[in-house]
């Protein structure tokens, strides 16, 4: 990371040239779906799938490696399909698909020897939703899965026949959030500790304890070796950056594996399960063959000696951060997807031939010059706190006094990343400056970073986003007039305390599935989550069960402050979210409107916390399009 933005090139006007932006691209043509994306190759290499457009939906197709027998294989014509995988027999396809976005996700079965058959819901479980799909090489034809089926509060792990659709309960819940894992052949029990230590038990005798603190949304990679004797996890260890170690199911030890010197492990298929996992395993033994660490950009480390020759090749294919990358069984056919700035792609490689073809690009109609590059710069906050952002400014116009988009992200453990964003290129497109800061709290940026947000809810984690739009400022790039917020979820809440903390900074917020009072939130949240929030908002902002902490949180909270938020607001909300109720922004709205103040307010009847349906995030950026150009525009023109 650099301390200071490295400019992008224009030329000096002068009267024979004029800077101008590029041609406008209309919100709902740069926010419509990819024509292909999420291609994947199938165990025996002879097919690829990928997600592409069927009746206005993104849906599973299908093709044979040369591109020939092109067919979409599923038929969701009321929500876009996120998630699928192949099976290791490559005549089945897996999808998973919630209702509305009410993330009670159930799995769907595809035959691809019978074209005209409907998917077959393998979980057909009224109110109860499914996770952990793991296929393990020496249970071939079966999936491991989690399912509350039985109890709504409580998971079962459970093994699937994929061919027949039976289901058969391997362990049922303990009870009280705690859980079972496979390992090999033999179940171990898994607790959380009233104070958050997380434990492994074999029968009555504890095997291995992880420090929670470590880990606020859960222990992550952690998937058990194929051998049958150990777990794979994400450890700090001693320091400061999440690696990779091994830990023996029968002596408790941990022994580390793999280590980037600079880098924490990618976790964002951990709150991002679409995203492809930090681990690169065999398609047909299960090894280990690479890790993904994440800084500012991605870095892929190999373990395996022969798989190191692979991603050499398939590293030059495309000067983006390799993405996705599956291999059929025999390891010689390989798909992989680069995600990039302004020019994402996806290839194929046959190692054994040497050959490689672009396959597709998921934006063909899109121009990477008329897009702006994504930059990495490094900020320091008030007190010392170094702190990454990512700075897109628009091409063709000077990076001088620009009206300034901030961007909080979601979580707050999680965080952004460099790559292909329609929303940043949005605001770029309209001539905006787009600033997106990891704020302390961000996973990924090492444990002291993200542990310095204890406490700091509307606290140090805000004086972060100020000390950003302060640095845009000194630095020219920001008119500090006209700087807006834009965020969703934690992001959303974020905004919130912006306006209503320090509503004399921003002159317009968007904000979308936005926390409005914390307190309410943690009492909303679905019963069977309550186990797992002991290391992340219990320590972080407070248990609504305490008064003297719901206090706090109030305080903390932009519903306690809504008689000071005058700055211009737009809320979108989705109707059926079960992370943030529709409430939080339900209440809010009234508050404001109740003292006169006109609030933009957009509610999705078939989304929930994830906006998804196209002509749904089309009218939402086609409404906060014009609503930023009416705010953002110089103070003249307003």
């Amino acid at each position: 990371m650099t301390a200071a933005p490295t400019a992008i090139p224009t030329a000096t006007p002068t009267p024979e040239t004029t800077m101008a932006l590029p041609d406008r691209i209309p919100a709902r043509d740069l926010l419509r779906m990819p024509d292909r994306t999420a291609a994947t190759i199938s165990p025996d290499g002879t097919r690829i799938a990928f997600l592409a457009p069927w009746k206005g939906r993104l849906n599973v197709w299908v093709s044979d490696v040369d591109g020939s027998g092109e067919r979409c294989v599923t038929a969701d014509e009321t929500r876009t399909v996120l998630r699928y995988l192949w099976t290791d027999d490559p005549r089945y396809l897996l999808y998973l698909q919630d209702t509305g976005g009410d993330e009670n996700w159930h799995v769907f079965r595809v035959d691809l020897t019978a074209p005209d058959a409907p998917a077959v819901d393998l979980t057909p479980f009224e109110g109860a939703t499914t996770f952990g799909l793991e296929q393990r090489p020496k249970r071939p034809g079966t999936l491991l899965l989690q399912s509350n089926a039985r109890n709504p509060v409580e998971f079962d792990l459970c093994e699937l026949d994929v061919a027949t659709g039976e289901m058969t309960v391997l362990a049922q819940s303990p009870g009280g959030g705690d859980g079972w894992i496979l390992v090999g052949d033999e179940l171990l029990r898994e607790t959380l500790t009233a104070d958050g230590v997380a434990q492994v038990w074999r029968g009555d005798d504890l095997v291995a304890t992880v420090d929670g603190d470590a880990h606020p949304i859960g222990v992550y990679p952690y998937e058990p070796t194929p051998d049958g004797t150990g777990i794979w996890v994400g450890t700090y260890g001693d320091g400061d950056r999440l690696h990779l170690g091994r830990l023996d199911t029968t002596t408790g030890e941990v022994t580390e594996v793999d280590r980037h010197p600079e880098h924490d492990i990618d976790i964002r298929a951990q709150i991002f399960p679409s995203l492809p996992s930090a681990l690169i395993r065999h398609r047909a033994t299960g090894e280990l063959l690479g890790v993904r660490y994440l800084g500012a950009r991605q870095e892929i480390r190999a373990v395996d000696p022969g798989f190191a020759e692979i991603l050499d090749a398939l590293r030059g294919l495309c000067d983006g951060d390799l993405s996705g990358v599956s291999g059929d069984v025999d390891g010689r056919r390989w798909v992989a997807t680069f995600a990039h700035d302004r020019d994402p792609q996806t290839w194929f490689h046959d190692h054994a031939t040497g050959e490689s073809r672009l396959l597709f690009r998921p934006r063909p109609d899109l121009d990477p010059a008329q897009l702006a590059p994504m930059e990495t710069v490094t900020i320091t906050a008030r007190d010392g706190r170094e702190m990454p952002a990512y700075l897109t400014l628009p091409v063709g116009v000077a990076p001088e006094g620009l009206p300034l988009v901030l961007m909080p992200h979601g979580g707050p453990w999680a965080r952004d990343w460099w790559g292909f964003d329609a929303s940043v290129q949005l605001w770029a497109n309209r001539g905006y400056a787009v600033l997106q800061p990891q704020f302390r709290g961000s996973y990924g940026f090492g444990r002291a970073h993200m542990e310095a947000a204890v406490g700091e809810f509307a606290g140090a984690m805000h004086d972060d986003l100020i000390d950003a739009v302060d640095w845009a400022v000194a630095r020219g790039y920001a008119d500090p007039d006209r700087v807006a917020m834009f965020g969703g979820s934690y992001g959303g809440y974020a905004t919130l305390v912006g306006v209503a903390f320090t509503p004399d900074r921003f002159a317009a917020a968007v904000e979308y599935v936005g926390i409005s009072n914390l307190a309410d939130f943690l009492r909303t949240v679905p019963e069977f989550t309550r186990p797992g929030l002991v290391n992340n908002w219990y320590r972080y902002v407070g248990d609504p069960a305490d008064p003297a902490q719901e206090a706090d949180m109030l305080a903390r909270s932009p519903i306690t402050r809504v008689d000071d938020i005058r700055t211009p607001l737009m809320v979108v909300q989705g109707a059926n979210d079960v992370r943030v109720v529709r409430a939080e922004s339900d209440n809010l709205v009234a508050a404001l409107r109740g003292r006169g103040v006109d609030v933009d307010y957009l509610v999705f009847d078939d989304e929930g916390h994830a906006i998804v349906n196209p002509e749904n995030l089309a009218t939402m950026f086609e409404a906060a399009d014009r609503f930023l150009a009416t705010h953002l525009a110089p103070r003249a023109d307003r």
